[in-house]
Protein backbone atom coordinates (compact mmCIF):
# COMPACT_ATOMS: atom_id res chain seq x y z
CA UNK A 1 0.00 0.00 0.00
CA UNK A 2 2.83 2.39 0.86
CA UNK A 3 4.50 1.72 -2.49
CA UNK A 4 1.26 2.50 -4.31
CA UNK A 5 0.68 5.65 -2.27
CA UNK A 6 4.20 6.82 -2.99
CA UNK A 7 3.71 6.18 -6.73
CA UNK A 8 0.37 8.05 -6.80
CA UNK A 9 1.76 10.96 -4.81
CA UNK A 10 4.92 11.16 -6.94
CA UNK A 11 2.98 11.14 -10.19
CA UNK A 12 0.10 13.47 -9.34
CA UNK A 13 0.89 15.66 -6.34
CA UNK A 14 4.64 15.86 -5.73
CA UNK A 15 5.47 18.57 -8.26
CA UNK A 16 2.67 20.78 -6.99
CA UNK A 17 3.95 20.44 -3.44
CA UNK A 18 7.48 21.24 -4.56
CA UNK A 19 6.26 24.50 -6.08
CA UNK A 20 4.40 25.36 -2.90
CA UNK A 21 6.84 24.27 -0.19
CA UNK A 22 10.24 24.03 -1.93
CA UNK A 23 10.00 26.61 -4.68
CA UNK A 24 13.79 26.96 -4.88
CA UNK A 25 13.63 23.77 -6.95
CA UNK A 26 12.26 25.88 -9.80
CA UNK A 27 15.76 27.35 -10.15
CA UNK A 28 17.05 23.88 -11.04
CA UNK A 29 14.14 23.21 -13.38
CA UNK A 30 14.78 26.47 -15.20
CA UNK A 31 18.44 25.77 -16.04
CA UNK A 32 17.43 22.33 -17.28
CA UNK A 33 14.63 23.77 -19.44
CA UNK A 34 17.06 26.36 -20.82
CA UNK A 35 19.56 23.61 -21.77
CA UNK A 36 22.34 25.34 -19.84
CA UNK A 37 25.78 23.75 -20.18
CA UNK A 38 27.33 25.72 -17.30
CA UNK A 39 25.41 26.43 -14.11
CA UNK A 40 26.45 28.81 -11.34
CA UNK A 41 25.11 28.20 -7.84
CA UNK A 42 25.35 31.13 -5.46
CA UNK A 43 23.82 33.27 -2.74
CA UNK A 44 23.51 37.06 -2.53
CA UNK A 45 27.16 37.60 -3.47
CA UNK A 46 26.13 36.77 -7.03
CA UNK A 47 23.31 39.30 -7.47
CA UNK A 48 23.89 42.03 -4.84
CA UNK A 49 24.83 45.50 -6.08
CA UNK A 50 25.32 48.96 -4.62
CA UNK A 51 22.46 51.45 -4.31
CA UNK A 52 24.22 53.94 -6.59
CA UNK A 53 25.26 51.42 -9.24
CA UNK A 54 23.78 51.59 -12.71
CA UNK A 55 25.08 48.17 -13.69
CA UNK A 56 23.19 45.48 -11.77
CA UNK A 57 24.68 42.46 -13.55
CA UNK A 58 25.60 39.36 -11.59
CA UNK A 59 28.98 37.68 -11.26
CA UNK A 60 27.52 34.84 -13.33
CA UNK A 61 26.46 37.35 -16.04
CA UNK A 62 29.96 38.81 -16.29
CA UNK A 63 31.39 35.28 -16.44
CA UNK A 64 29.02 34.31 -19.25
CA UNK A 65 30.42 37.20 -21.35
CA UNK A 66 33.63 35.20 -21.74
CA UNK A 67 31.76 32.27 -23.32
CA UNK A 68 29.12 33.76 -25.66
CA UNK A 69 28.57 30.46 -27.45
CA UNK A 70 28.04 28.43 -24.25
CA UNK A 71 24.66 28.61 -22.54
CA UNK A 72 25.16 29.52 -18.87
CA UNK A 73 22.53 29.84 -16.14
CA UNK A 74 22.53 30.57 -12.44
CA UNK A 75 20.73 29.23 -9.38
CA UNK A 76 20.88 32.16 -6.96
CA UNK A 77 19.11 32.13 -3.60
CA UNK A 78 19.92 34.47 -0.72
CA UNK A 79 21.46 32.82 2.38
CA UNK A 80 22.11 29.58 0.50
CA UNK A 81 25.05 27.39 1.45
CA UNK A 82 26.60 24.09 0.38
CA UNK A 83 23.76 21.94 1.71
CA UNK A 84 21.26 23.95 -0.32
CA UNK A 85 23.41 23.64 -3.44
CA UNK A 86 23.68 19.87 -3.01
CA UNK A 87 19.91 19.35 -2.98
CA UNK A 88 19.41 21.69 -5.93
CA UNK A 89 22.00 19.72 -7.91
CA UNK A 90 20.17 16.50 -7.03
CA UNK A 91 17.19 17.81 -9.02
CA UNK A 92 19.19 18.01 -12.25
CA UNK A 93 19.00 14.76 -14.24
CA UNK A 94 22.11 13.14 -15.67
CA UNK A 95 20.70 13.40 -19.19
CA UNK A 96 20.42 17.21 -19.02
CA UNK A 97 22.68 19.51 -21.02
CA UNK A 98 24.68 20.41 -17.90
CA UNK A 99 28.42 19.83 -18.28
CA UNK A 100 30.02 22.13 -15.71
CA UNK A 101 28.92 23.15 -12.22
CA UNK A 102 30.25 26.25 -10.44
CA UNK A 103 29.52 26.28 -6.71
CA UNK A 104 30.02 29.33 -4.51
CA UNK A 105 32.28 28.62 -1.51
CA UNK A 106 32.07 31.21 1.26
CA UNK A 107 34.75 30.96 3.94
CA UNK A 108 32.30 32.56 6.37
CA UNK A 109 29.80 29.72 5.82
CA UNK A 110 32.10 27.32 7.70
CA UNK A 111 31.63 29.30 10.93
CA UNK A 112 29.05 28.61 13.65
CA UNK A 113 27.50 32.05 13.11
CA UNK A 114 26.26 30.93 9.64
CA UNK A 115 25.79 27.20 10.25
CA UNK A 116 23.34 27.95 13.09
CA UNK A 117 21.89 31.21 11.78
CA UNK A 118 18.30 32.29 12.35
CA UNK A 119 17.58 31.56 8.69
CA UNK A 120 18.19 27.82 9.07
CA UNK A 121 14.63 26.90 10.07
CA UNK A 122 12.98 28.25 6.86
CA UNK A 123 15.94 27.02 4.80
CA UNK A 124 15.66 23.48 6.19
CA UNK A 125 11.90 23.55 5.63
CA UNK A 126 12.51 24.28 1.94
CA UNK A 127 14.81 21.25 1.68
CA UNK A 128 12.63 18.56 3.27
CA UNK A 129 10.88 17.51 0.04
CA UNK A 130 14.22 17.43 -1.78
CA UNK A 131 15.97 15.04 0.59
CA UNK A 132 17.07 11.51 -0.30
CA UNK A 133 13.93 9.55 0.63
CA UNK A 134 10.66 8.49 -1.02
CA UNK A 135 8.60 11.62 -1.84
CA UNK A 136 5.55 10.44 0.12
CA UNK A 137 7.69 9.90 3.22
CA UNK A 138 9.21 13.37 2.85
CA UNK A 139 5.72 14.87 2.56
CA UNK A 140 4.81 13.12 5.78
CA UNK A 141 7.90 14.60 7.47
CA UNK A 142 7.03 18.06 6.17
CA UNK A 143 3.44 17.81 7.43
CA UNK A 144 4.60 16.83 10.91
CA UNK A 145 7.48 19.35 10.84
CA UNK A 146 10.25 16.78 11.17
CA UNK A 147 13.04 19.25 10.53
CA UNK A 148 15.04 21.59 12.80
CA UNK A 149 12.56 24.11 14.20
CA UNK A 150 14.26 26.37 16.69
CA UNK A 151 13.64 29.83 18.04
CA UNK A 152 16.19 32.56 17.49
CA UNK A 153 17.28 32.09 21.10
CA UNK A 154 17.87 28.37 20.54
CA UNK A 155 19.94 29.01 17.40
CA UNK A 156 21.94 31.64 19.30
CA UNK A 157 22.57 29.15 22.11
CA UNK A 158 24.02 26.67 19.59
CA UNK A 159 26.31 29.35 18.21
CA UNK A 160 27.50 30.27 21.71
CA UNK A 161 28.08 26.59 22.48
CA UNK A 162 30.41 26.25 19.50
CA UNK A 163 32.22 29.51 20.22
CA UNK A 164 33.09 27.99 23.59
CA UNK A 165 33.69 24.34 22.65
CA UNK A 166 35.53 24.77 19.32
CA UNK A 167 39.01 25.60 20.53
CA UNK A 168 41.95 26.69 18.38
CA UNK A 169 44.59 24.04 17.86
CA UNK A 170 47.32 26.40 16.65
CA UNK A 171 50.74 26.52 18.35
CA UNK A 172 51.42 29.97 19.78
CA UNK A 173 47.98 31.33 18.89
CA UNK A 174 46.83 34.09 21.25
CA UNK A 175 43.29 32.91 21.89
CA UNK A 176 41.79 29.71 23.35
CA UNK A 177 38.39 30.02 21.66
CA UNK A 178 36.16 32.55 19.88
CA UNK A 179 34.27 33.64 22.98
CA UNK A 180 37.48 34.63 24.77
CA UNK A 181 38.70 36.59 21.76
CA UNK A 182 35.38 38.38 21.35
CA UNK A 183 35.21 39.20 25.08
CA UNK A 184 38.72 40.66 25.08
CA UNK A 185 37.98 42.87 22.07
CA UNK A 186 34.66 44.02 23.52
CA UNK A 187 36.18 44.67 26.95
CA UNK A 188 39.37 46.49 25.99
CA UNK A 189 38.14 48.09 22.76
CA UNK A 190 39.69 48.96 19.42
CA UNK A 191 42.08 51.90 19.12
CA UNK A 192 42.79 53.86 15.94
CA UNK A 193 46.15 55.08 14.67
CA UNK A 194 45.93 58.06 17.04
CA UNK A 195 45.47 55.70 20.01
CA UNK A 196 41.87 56.84 20.43
CA UNK A 197 39.24 54.35 21.55
CA UNK A 198 36.56 53.80 18.89
CA UNK A 199 33.54 51.85 20.12
CA UNK A 200 31.87 51.68 16.69
CA UNK A 201 34.95 50.01 15.25
CA UNK A 202 35.14 47.83 18.36
CA UNK A 203 31.66 46.49 17.58
CA UNK A 204 32.68 45.85 13.98
CA UNK A 205 35.87 44.10 15.11
CA UNK A 206 33.73 41.81 17.27
CA UNK A 207 31.58 41.01 14.22
CA UNK A 208 34.69 39.96 12.31
CA UNK A 209 35.93 37.82 15.20
CA UNK A 210 32.58 36.03 15.50
CA UNK A 211 32.24 35.59 11.73
CA UNK A 212 35.77 34.39 10.93
CA UNK A 213 37.21 33.34 14.30
CA UNK A 214 37.13 29.59 13.69
CA UNK A 215 39.40 26.82 12.46
CA UNK A 216 38.00 24.47 9.80
CA UNK A 217 38.30 20.83 10.82
CA UNK A 218 37.25 17.48 9.39
CA UNK A 219 33.94 17.34 11.27
CA UNK A 220 32.71 20.73 10.05
CA UNK A 221 29.18 20.32 8.56
CA UNK A 222 30.07 22.44 5.54
CA UNK A 223 33.05 20.20 4.74
CA UNK A 224 30.66 17.26 4.63
CA UNK A 225 28.30 19.20 2.37
CA UNK A 226 31.05 20.12 -0.09
CA UNK A 227 32.32 16.53 -0.05
CA UNK A 228 28.80 15.38 -0.98
CA UNK A 229 28.78 17.82 -3.90
CA UNK A 230 32.11 16.42 -5.10
CA UNK A 231 30.71 12.87 -5.05
CA UNK A 232 27.49 13.88 -6.82
CA UNK A 233 29.28 15.72 -9.62
CA UNK A 234 31.67 12.83 -10.13
CA UNK A 235 28.74 10.39 -10.39
CA UNK A 236 27.03 12.63 -12.96
CA UNK A 237 30.19 13.24 -14.96
CA UNK A 238 30.11 17.03 -14.43
CA UNK A 239 33.13 19.30 -14.25
CA UNK A 240 33.13 20.85 -10.78
CA UNK A 241 34.48 24.29 -9.87
CA UNK A 242 34.38 25.72 -6.35
CA UNK A 243 34.39 29.52 -6.48
CA UNK A 244 36.07 30.59 -3.23
CA UNK A 245 34.73 34.09 -2.64
CA UNK A 246 36.71 37.18 -1.67
CA UNK A 247 36.47 38.28 1.95
CA UNK A 248 37.32 41.76 3.19
CA UNK A 249 40.76 40.82 4.47
CA UNK A 250 41.81 44.48 4.42
CA UNK A 251 39.21 45.28 7.06
CA UNK A 252 39.80 42.03 8.95
CA UNK A 253 43.53 42.73 9.28
CA UNK A 254 42.90 46.31 10.38
CA UNK A 255 40.40 45.30 13.06
CA UNK A 256 41.60 41.91 14.30
CA UNK A 257 45.28 41.89 13.37
CA UNK A 258 47.66 39.07 12.58
CA UNK A 259 45.71 36.45 14.54
CA UNK A 260 42.84 36.87 12.10
CA UNK A 261 45.16 36.82 9.10
CA UNK A 262 46.68 33.57 10.36
CA UNK A 263 43.21 32.01 10.55
CA UNK A 264 42.45 33.19 7.02
CA UNK A 265 45.62 31.52 5.82
CA UNK A 266 45.07 28.25 7.70
CA UNK A 267 41.45 27.91 6.60
CA UNK A 268 42.30 28.92 3.04
CA UNK A 269 45.12 26.36 2.91
CA UNK A 270 42.86 23.66 4.36
CA UNK A 271 40.25 24.16 1.63
CA UNK A 272 42.81 24.38 -1.17
CA UNK A 273 44.58 21.24 0.03
CA UNK A 274 41.34 19.31 0.43
CA UNK A 275 39.75 20.24 -2.89
CA UNK A 276 42.14 21.88 -5.34
CA UNK A 277 44.52 18.92 -5.22
CA UNK A 278 41.82 16.60 -6.56
CA UNK A 279 41.69 15.72 -10.25
CA UNK A 280 37.90 16.10 -10.37
CA UNK A 281 37.68 19.54 -8.70
CA UNK A 282 39.04 23.01 -9.48
CA UNK A 283 39.06 25.83 -6.91
CA UNK A 284 39.06 29.47 -8.03
CA UNK A 285 40.99 31.28 -5.31
CA UNK A 286 39.49 34.76 -4.90
CA UNK A 287 39.99 35.05 -1.13
CA UNK A 288 42.48 37.95 -1.23
CA UNK A 289 41.40 39.39 -4.57
CA UNK A 290 39.01 42.24 -3.77
CA UNK A 291 40.09 45.36 -1.87
CA UNK A 292 38.22 47.05 0.96
CA UNK A 293 36.88 49.89 -1.23
CA UNK A 294 35.06 47.39 -3.47
CA UNK A 295 32.99 45.93 -0.61
CA UNK A 296 29.52 47.43 -0.42
CA UNK A 297 28.88 46.70 3.26
CA UNK A 298 31.42 48.54 5.36
CA UNK A 299 29.73 47.95 8.73
CA UNK A 300 29.09 44.19 8.46
CA UNK A 301 30.71 41.00 7.19
CA UNK A 302 29.35 40.10 3.75
CA UNK A 303 30.56 39.03 0.31
CA UNK A 304 28.79 41.89 -1.49
CA UNK A 305 30.90 43.70 -4.08
CA UNK A 306 30.62 46.74 -6.29
CA UNK A 307 30.77 46.20 -10.03
CA UNK A 308 34.54 46.06 -10.35
CA UNK A 309 34.76 43.49 -7.56
CA UNK A 310 32.14 41.34 -9.31
CA UNK A 311 34.06 41.70 -12.56
CA UNK A 312 37.35 40.68 -10.91
CA UNK A 313 35.82 37.47 -9.57
CA UNK A 314 34.18 36.73 -12.93
CA UNK A 315 37.54 37.19 -14.66
CA UNK A 316 39.22 34.72 -12.30
CA UNK A 317 36.40 32.23 -12.73
CA UNK A 318 36.48 32.52 -16.52
CA UNK A 319 40.20 31.72 -16.52
CA UNK A 320 39.42 28.40 -14.82
CA UNK A 321 36.43 27.60 -17.03
CA UNK A 322 38.61 28.27 -20.06
CA UNK A 323 40.31 24.90 -19.67
CA UNK A 324 36.94 23.21 -20.26
CA UNK A 325 35.92 25.51 -23.14
CA UNK A 326 39.19 26.70 -24.76
CA UNK A 327 37.65 27.29 -28.20
CA UNK A 328 34.70 29.26 -26.81
CA UNK A 329 36.65 31.69 -24.63
CA UNK A 330 37.04 35.35 -25.46
CA UNK A 331 38.06 38.38 -23.37
CA UNK A 332 35.16 40.86 -23.44
CA UNK A 333 35.99 44.54 -23.94
CA UNK A 334 33.81 45.51 -20.96
CA UNK A 335 36.41 44.28 -18.47
CA UNK A 336 39.23 46.33 -19.97
CA UNK A 337 37.34 49.56 -19.34
CA UNK A 338 36.32 48.76 -15.75
CA UNK A 339 37.44 51.34 -13.16
CA UNK A 340 40.35 49.92 -11.17
CA UNK A 341 40.54 50.71 -7.46
CA UNK A 342 43.47 48.50 -6.46
CA UNK A 343 45.34 45.33 -7.18
CA UNK A 344 44.92 42.02 -5.41
CA UNK A 345 46.22 41.86 -1.87
CA UNK A 346 48.30 38.70 -1.85
CA UNK A 347 49.60 36.18 -4.35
Amino acid sequence: MLVVLNWVYSKWFFKKDLREHSNIVELAWQVVDDSCRIIYLGESSNNHYGDDERNHRKISDFTADYFPAVKMGDLTKEASHAQTYYYLLKQIPQNSAVETVVVTMNLRSFGADWIYSHLETPMRQQLVLLEDAPPFYNRFRLAFKVYPIKSEEEWDALVQEHWIADTFNIPGFTWYNTIDWDYAMNHYGWYDENDSLDWDMTALACHYIKSYGFQIKEDNPRVKDFDAIVDLCRENGWHLVFNLMAENVDKAEKLAGEDMMLLFKLNHDYLMQRYDTRKDVSVVDNLYLVRDAEFIDQSWTTEHYYEYGRRQIAHHLADTLRKFYPMDYRDPDSLRFAPQRGDSLRP
